[in-house]
């Protein structure tokens, strides 16, 4: 690991201002200053050579008490953005409300790391590619313009969704797909203010600069993630599908909320993890099942529209049909839940 300056400013602006004098311009995943949490990812990241700041502002001091409580009100669920993961997994209250976030939070990491981890930090983890992770294969995510090793290489763990030319880099988060399934927003504050970004447009399609991963400048941080519940929020779950039960990333999940009258679908919320270069919602998958009873059969179809414009390469062809089993379980499970 490269020497780097260590900051602990007290509050959020402080924060702000002193990466805002030393940030150069570029993306934050490419910037020489860049925010630190609960460090999960991006202390391995620097002691790989992936990411070399010299200079990391940590947020761990900060002194605004809303960064690390969970408020639910006027239906929404708001998480600070210090909130440790393990803290919202085991939340009664959040479990009640929404199962799906509770689920997709208690299956991403072990318990040491769930207990460290940030949700805002959770939420905009790197990729484990193989190929970003070894500095020794050109990767454009890591060094733009390098090329992707991954496109012909082993490439088993790799995105079917959202891909390029550029990059097939799958994003390896769960919470995330909670979240997007469930339209949560974000607050961020940054050198020109507050704003709110809808957490659908918080990630980037790789296109052709996969560097590029968030809509955040390198001076803005994440301060609270709001989650709105409703008639579909009970009736939600996680599905995850790996390679082993125990801290595993997902080769294929499915996040779904449902409202349903009866057998028959009034609204559905879905979302893919483990197939795709972002948060993945499968709008033509909900789109299919809106008005239709929820059968066997009907799920299957919901599956089909949402793996229809999938580009799997050699050795990940069989995310397609594993993603379409999953989402059809997660249906069917979702349908037969007990609220």
């Amino acid at each position: 690991m490269r020497p780097f300056v260590f900051e602990r400013p007290t509050n959020i602006s402080a924060a702000v201002a002193l990466v805002s004098s030393f940030a150069d311009g570029r993306a934050p995943t490419q910037a020489d200053v860049q925010f630190i949490a609960g460090g999960t990812n991006l202390a391995d990241y620097m002691k790989l050579g992936v990411a070399r700041p010299r200079r990391l502002v940590d947020l761990n001091d900060l002194s605004e008490p809303a960064l690390r409580q969970i408020r639910i009100s006027d239906g929404t669920i708001r998480f600070g953005a210090l909130v440790r993961m393990g803290e919202a997994a085991d939340r009664g209250d959040v479990k009640r409300h929404c199962p799906l976030l509770a689920e997709s939070l208690k299956f991403a990491a072990s318990a040491q790391i769930r207990n460290m981890a940030s949700l805002a930090g959770n939420v905009l983890q790197r990729t484990r590619c193989e190929y970003f992770r070894e500095t020794s294969w050109p990767c454009n995510k890591r060094v733009p313009g390098s090329g992707c090793a991954a496109m012909e290489g082993l490439n088993r763990q790799h995105a079917v969704l959202g891909t390029s030319d550029a990059c097939i880099a799958t994003y390896h988060g769960d919470f995330a797909q909670a979240l997007i399934a469930l339209d949560a927003v974000v607050d961020v504050e940054g050198r020109h203010g507050t704003r709110q970004i809808r957490f659908a447009k918080l990630h980037q399609l790789p296109g052709d600069t996969p560097d590029v991963e968030t809509d955040l400048a390198a001076d803005e941080v994440i301060t609270a993630i709001n989650v709105p519940f409703s008639e579909w929020s009970r009736r939600s779950r996680y599905l995850k599908i790996r390679d082993r039960e125990s801290y595993a990333f997902a080769l294929a999940s499915a996040a779904v909320a449902l409202d349903m009258d009866g057998d028959t679908v009034r609204q559905a919320r879905i979302a893919l993890g483990g197939v795709a270069t972002v948060p993945w919602r499968a709008r033509l998958a909900e789109e299919a099942l809106v008005g239709k009873r929820l059968d066997q059969s009907a799920a299957e179809t919901a599956a089909d529209a949402a793996f229809a414009e999938a580009k799997p390469r050699r050795h990940n062809e069989f995310k397609v049909p594993l993603g379409k089993r999953t989402l059809v379980r997660a249906l069917i499970e979702t349908r037969d839940m007990k609220v």
